[in-house]
């Protein structure tokens, strides 16, 4: 693990160790999630098929999971498994269900009322990777929050195992939820079949879920396309940036790197300390507990994209964080709160040497689909209001548009935009002693 003296490097050196690992060539990524998404449009289910052998290495049958096949599921797991999927899902739902918005009413003048209403987005598609670690905590931070908003239809897809099968705990998570819908299908054809319909699989109006660089190339893709679908954020590979000081447990900061490592060969996780014995202690500790991980071939390729940044206040530590805009940010100090004020940019923050990562990745109750890359200076994590529209009404009497039309016909003239003064005009004309002059 690479150790960097912050205060000792120049402005480029600083914006080389912020650096996050290359996508590789994105043109090619998109060309690729291009062509799947024109084959499922024009072939449908077919193509899916096609697919799932291509990528998936099996033949399936059908792509709908069928009512067998979600109890099969249920008698894979143990009791102690289905208990904390329960577990989970109840903590998602408290505190996702705390966020769940009012309606509001405003009158701003006499006679003049605003408004916002809330209306669920009425198809969603959820998206469940399950590639080299399927992902049933997904399922839980997608689905819990557009059953509370009420999403009419909530549509499922994840890839099917070796053996032609969803995998088990997914789909138990998936009826924990309410989900019923599920389809055997992954990567960008899974979000092209979402997006744009299929003989089996219905069209919906956003995507969710987290997934591969060609999974996120065809999301872009169809939420450009007007007749395809919205997408819930952009993101990248997952990332962890972990500030400690001399009091940490440098255990427990290797760990917390190595969680995040582990992922997949592209993921990142820095250190910033403002203590050298730290970054030295903590890079010796991730070395020996790699060594006990099982991906230990992600984690040889991963750990060169990590690093440890040696700053001379917890102040500048604060600044480093913000420069990169971590999609997780880790505080292991002595007061971690206190430096919560100073926290703009970061998908989620865990706070003290008690809260690893691993607790929001799946059950402390916040949502774990969260802005990479460094889009965490301008996203926000999964909430339930992006399931949400939030529509805006206004009603006004004729008195009300007496007082405020004139303003109304004022800035209409001002732009230029005679039709929008015409508007005005001809109700204040209406109103017995109105005009618009």
């Amino acid at each position: 693990m690479q150790i960097l003296d912050w205060n000792q490097l120049d402005a480029a050196g600083r914006t080389a160790a912020l650096e996050r690992p290359n996508l590789g060539g994105r043109g090619d990524i998109d060309q690729l999630a291009a062509g799947i998404i024109a084959e499922v449009r024009r072939d449908g289910d077919a193509a899916l098929l096609r697919f799932a052998e291509r990528f998936d290495k099996v033949s399936l049958q059908s792509l709908q999971v069928t009512p067998q096949e979600f109890d099969e599921a249920e008698s894979a797991l143990t009791a102690a498994q289905r208990a904390a999927l329960v577990q989970a899902i109840a903590n998602v739902r408290t505190f996702h269900a705390a966020q769940l918005g009012q309606p509001l009413t405003v009158d701003v003048m006499p006679g003049v009322r605003c408004e916002r209403i809330f209306r669920p987005i009425p198809a969603v598609g959820l998206y469940v990777p399950a590639g080299s670690a399927p992902l049933p905590s997904t399922v839980v931070m997608l689905a819990v929050p557009a059953s509370l908003v009420g999403c009419p239809k909530r549509v499922l897809c994840t890839p099917p195992g070796p053996d032609g099968r969803a995998n088990a705990a997914v789909l138990v998570a998936a009826r924990l939820c309410g989900i019923d819908t599920v389809f055997k299908a992954g990567g960008a054809q899974a979000i092209a079949a979402m997006a744009y319909g299929t003989q089996s699989v219905p069209k919906v109006d956003k995507i969710y879920g987290p997934g591969t660089a060609i999974t996120t190339a065809a999301k872009q893709l169809v939420a450009a396309d007007p007749a395809g679908a919205a997408c819930d954020m952009p993101a990248g590979p997952s990332e962890v940036l972990v500030i400690a000081d001399a009091a940490a447990d440098a255990e427990f900061v290797a760990a917390d790197l190595l969680a995040q490592a582990e992922h997949d060969v592209r993921s990142q996780a820095l250190l910033v300390t403002d203590s050298a014995a730290q970054a030295v202690a903590v890079a010796a500790a991730v070395q020996r507990q790699a060594a006990q991980l099982s991906r230990g071939s992600i984690l040889e390729q991963s750990l060169a994209n990590c690093r440890a940044i040696v700053v001379a206040t917890l102040d500048q530590a604060m600044q480093v964080s913000n420069d990169y805009a971590p999609e997780h940010l880790i505080v292991q100090t002595v007061n971690a709160r206190a430096l919560l004020d100073q926290v703009i940019n970061a998908g989620s923050v865990f706070l003290g040497a008690w809260s690893p990562e691993s607790m929001g990745d799946y059950c402390s109750g916040t949502n774990h689909v969260l802005p990479t890359y460094g889009y965490a200076r301008a996203y926000s994590g999964l909430s339930v209001a992006d399931f949400q529209k939030r529509i805006t009404v206004q009603e006004l009497t004729g008195p009300g548009l007496a007082l405020l039309g004139p303003v109304a016909h004022t800035l209409a003239q001002l732009e230029g935009l005679d039709g929008h003064a015409n508007a005005v005009t001809v109700r204040l004309n209406a109103l017995p002693g109105q005009s618009a002059s």
